[in-house]
């Protein structure tokens, strides 16, 4: 197998993801860990914690073969994610993507899954930071959430988003 510079996934060892950031970032190396903001209701209290988005995942953008080597030395790490023979890659788009949609005011319920949607409306985003991307619409309970298609990670990332920011007519 062949090295590729760029966004490369870790897998890492469970409730390790923030440790392993962390030491990417402290050994010199550009990595990223998204988190979700998310509310935990206890019966006295509501607290909100952030957990990541992809759990057991952290990206790491690799710039030669002995980064890529050094990287499986980190406490923590366990493998580089491989689909079949080749080692999952993601690319500068997406990983901007998935920033703008973990720093977005407004977008709220973000949700990862590996099921694939039930089918429904595809429309545009036209404000906001999302704008121009292509969303799925799922319909549940009269609220709209989009449903933004990661490809190369084979996830999908659901988010409540207002209805004003969608287009009014189907994407073709």
């Amino acid at each position: 197998m062949k090295f590729n510079i760029g966004w490369h996934v870790l897998y890492v060892k469970s409730y390790n993801e923030k440790k392993v950031h962390d030491t990417l970032e402290k050994n010199g190396l550009e990595s990223f860990l998204p988190l979700m903001k998310t509310v935990r209701k206890w019966s006295d209290r509501k607290k909100i914690i952030y957990k990541s988005m992809f759990p057991s995942y952290v990206f790491v953008k690799l710039k030669s073969p002995r980064e890529f080597h050094d990287v499986l030395d980190v406490n923590g790490v366990c493998a580089y994610i491989r689909f079949g023979k080749e080692y999952a890659k993601v690319s500068e788009n997406e990983i901007t993507k998935i920033k703008l949609l973990v720093g977005a005011e407004g977008i709220t319920d973000i949700e990862v899954t590996h099921k694939l949607p039930k089918v429904g409306d595809i429309q545009k985003i036209l404000y906001g930071p999302l704008t121009g991307l292509e969303c799925e619409i799922i319909r549940v309970d009269n609220t709209k959430k989009i449903v933004v298609r990661i490809e190369s990670l084979h996830q999908n990332i659901t988010a409540t988003i207002p209805p004003c920011l969608l287009s009014d007519s189907l994407v073709a």
